[in-house]
């Protein structure tokens, strides 16, 4: 593993914490999953297209960095996407772009991951959140969306993964 990658407690550890150490736990556990579908992959590797649909491994990830980024940054945070310089939907956050890397789009992954946690650290999970578009929820609300999501695509990262590295 990646010496930069953040080292929480994994699930089995937190057996009887509360929860919050609970979803912390499963959230950086994903997070972390994710993020290591790259490791030891070349950029054509990352970027090779397996379904019809604009899913690629590098994608996945420029999605879950902008998922974040949308929970954490507007809906916590309380910016607009047009101020965070976000796309509007969630088809657009899966494209890459040419100068879109491995190492550039983990570091942006990584840095949305951090301002996520910088986000929450103070607010409890019954805290209410107002800044999404959708309207107001609380932070417990955001955090199982952002499980659900992060575990949703790293199943997706497993599976597409897998098939590069069976060619």
């Amino acid at each position: 593993m990646d010496a930069d990658r953040v080292q929480p407690k994994s699930p089995s550890e937190v057996l009887l914490g509360d929860d919050r150490a609970q979803l912390d736990a499963f959230v950086e556990d994903y997070r972390g999953t994710i993020e290591a579908t790259l490791d030891g992959l070349t950029e054509e590797q990352a970027r090779r297209r397996l379904v019809p649909s604009a899913t690629t491994l590098l994608g996945l990830l420029k999605h879950v960095t902008w998922m974040q980024r949308v929970w954490f940054e507007e809906c916590v945070g309380g910016k607009s996407r047009r101020e965070l310089g976000l796309v509007q939907g969630p088809d657009a956050s899966f494209k890459l772009g040419a100068g879109d890397t491995i190492a550039s789009v983990t570091a942006a992954y990584r840095e949305a991951c951090a301002t996520a946690r910088a986000a929450v650290a103070d607010l409890p999970l019954d805290a209410v959140v107002t800044g999404h578009r959708g309207g107001p929820r609380t932070l417990h609300w955001v955090y199982l969306q952002v499980l659900r999501e992060l575990a949703h695509h790293s199943g997706h990262a497993d599976i597409l993964r897998e098939q590069i590295l069976a060619d």
